[in-house]
């Protein structure tokens, strides 16, 4: 809540937040996090005051679409926790990349989050985010799908590095670079 200390939002202005929070995710996919606040205002169908009002300084909207990719991640990690512990974890695993592959700087995301992120609401998505990747990974160890060997840190070294990757291949080098790091995460047989 960018308005009114405690104060919820009323419901045209959620709505207002939510455009200009999705032409953010856009234009900044587009164009890097340079982009303008006036792009995000034409994109999003709104005034520049709009935007202002909702977020004060671009600083803030960089961190808010930040949030939500990092709330992405961990929604999409903890869904996975659901489904078979092998396939759930490798599907987080492409997914991570993945959208590292089609919205640029997503490996930040996963760089912020392994550091818990700045400030104290970054911190508590980080630290979810990191937890559920933990879960994931503990499960699909207890169930033999990954090396015992491996723990969190590492994971997030190599999501963040094959997320990097990612940005700068096509889908093909990616997949096969997927498999490879897939191969060396499975327990030897």
């Amino acid at each position: 809540m960018s308005m009114g200390e405690g104060r919820p939002l009323r419901a045209d202005a959620q709505r207002n937040r939510a455009k200009i929070l999705e032409a953010a995710e856009v234009v900044f996919s587009a164009q890097g996090l340079s982009a303008s606040t006036e792009d995000v205002a034409k994109e999003a169908g709104v005034g520049i005051g709009t935007v202002f009002r909702h977020f004060p300084a671009k600083e803030s909207l960089i961190e808010a679409v930040f949030l939500a990719r990092v709330r992405r991640l961990a929604d999409k990690a903890a869904a996975l926790s659901q489904a078979q512990a092998g396939p759930a974890f490798f599907g987080f695993f492409t997914y991570a990349v993945e959208q590292a592959a089609t919205q640029s700087a997503y490996a930040d995301v996963l760089s912020e989050a392994a550091a818990a992120g700045n400030g104290e609401e970054a911190s508590v998505v980080g630290a979810e985010l990191a937890a559920t990747v933990e879960t994931l990974l503990t499960r699909a160890q207890q169930a033999g799908a990954v090396r015992a060997d491996i723990g969190p840190a590492e994971l997030i070294a190599l999501l963040i590095g094959a997320s990097r990757a990612a940005e700068r291949v096509g889908a093909d080098v990616r997949l096969k670079a997927l498999d490879i790091v897939f191969d060396g995460l499975r327990p030897v047989q």
